[in-house]
């Protein structure tokens, strides 16, 4: 089966000893992923007469973290090679390596929100896809969030840890409204 094969050599990949791809690519993926299944759930709503706009913003949702995974694994490489040589482009290269996963977990917020708001109105079984996408992304927000403290864990009371709390919430809200709506 060709999804098998897929998801086996993905597997591989991120489970290989190399630091790429690392967190910040697997939490941008997954979340592309989520917006993947929003698309399709929104495409499955036919009676549903904002479905096409959901579908053409989740798609965009989904192109945008998945540029994201790529801008990450480049920046966590770079932050990593600027760790080993203790040069003065450290500061900048955890400075790159926190603003990406950053803008992922923010993505990752939108894609929570949109997928709630598929959830609530889509029809039949594309709810329950659409849930779990928002639950997919609210983990996404929430795995780019801890990178951001993590890459900036000298620099206290940094706005940027603030924002990216701030989409965690959001996201999390979000996959609490898609999971209660009806099934």
């Amino acid at each position: 089966m060709a999804e098998e094969s897929l998801a086996r050599e993905l597997s591989e990949a991120i489970s290989s000893a190399e630091a790429v791809p690392g967190a910040g690519w697997v939490a941008a993926a997954c979340s592309g992923f989520a917006a993947a299944l929003v698309a399709k759930s929104a495409g499955r709503s036919e009676g549903w007469s904002d479905s096409e706009g959901a579908r053409a913003q989740a798609l965009e949702l989904r192109a945008r973290l998945l540029a994201l995974a790529a801008q990450d694994a480049k920046a966590y490489d770079t932050a990593l090679a600027a760790l080993e040589r203790r040069d003065s482009s450290l500061g900048r290269a955890l400075a790159k390596a926190a603003q990406v996963p950053l803008q992922i977990a923010e993505c990752s917020a939108d894609a929570a929100l949109l997928a709630a708001e598929v959830a609530e109105r889509a029809e039949g079984s594309a709810r329950a896809d659409a849930s779990a996408a928002a639950s997919l992304a609210a983990g996404s927000a929430r795995a780019a969030a801890r990178l951001v403290e993590v890459n900036l864990g000298a620099v206290t009371g940094d706005e940027r840890v603030a924002r990216a709390h701030r989409a965690v919430e959001a996201a999390d809200d979000a996959a609490k409204r898609a999971l209660a709506a009806e099934p």
